[in-house]
């Protein structure tokens, strides 16, 4: 059996993508899954104990995938954020659903993004174009994470804190003359 992980990882945001592509490409990293609508749930009980509590359950679909995640109270360090993860791929999404709210899980929040993910080294770089711009994620080691970031002309110090849920409210509350969405997701 499979034991959770601790997630390590810089979230920085960036004005464009290319740069970073272009710096992974040169590198020789591996491009893993080209870029790909990614749809992602969150549930939560009625009285919002997943939440009060520090966890995340998240339903994901991203190409082919359908991904269940638990995640655990977040830390930090410095810019590094870091919490427990379990993930586990699902054969029928939906069934899944279903199962859940049947349990008292209710659909909280929907979030998308557009997501290339690449293998560096031994750390994993994601850049996603999402509906308040652009970001990397690099997760891997955390003793390496900062020199990884650099090397692809990023500046470790301009991480984020925050899921895309919460950086999507603070967005949202900076731009109330928008008139944009609950969840995060893309006008059709």
């Amino acid at each position: 059996m499979e034991r959770p992980s601790l997630e390590t990882e810089l979230k920085i945001p960036v004005p464009d993508l290319a740069p970073v592509r272009e710096a992974l490409q040169q590198t020789r990293a591996e491009l893993v899954h080209p870029s790909a609508r990614e749809e992602n749930v969150l549930f939560d009980t009625a009285d919002g104990r997943l939440e009060a509590s520090g966890r995340v359950l998240r339903l994901r679909r991203y190409g082919d995938q359908r991904l269940l995640t638990l995640k655990g109270p977040v830390s930090y360090q410095g810019g590094i954020k870091m919490r427990r993860e379990d993930e586990t791929l699902v054969a029928d999404a939906d069934r899944l659903q279903a199962i859940l709210e049947d349990l008292g899980f209710e659909a909280v929040s929907r979030y998308e993004k557009d997501r290339e993910s690449w293998r560096f080294g031994r750390m994993a770089v994601v850049l996603d174009h999402t509906p308040m711009g652009d970001f990397v994620e690099v997760e891997g080691p955390p003793e390496e994470l900062a020199a990884a970031a650099l090397s692809l002309g990023l500046d470790p110090d301009q991480a984020v804190r925050g899921s895309y849920p919460s950086l999507w409210r603070e967005y949202r509350l900076r731009h109330p003359d928008q008139e944009l969405p609950s969840d995060m997701v893309f006008r059709q």
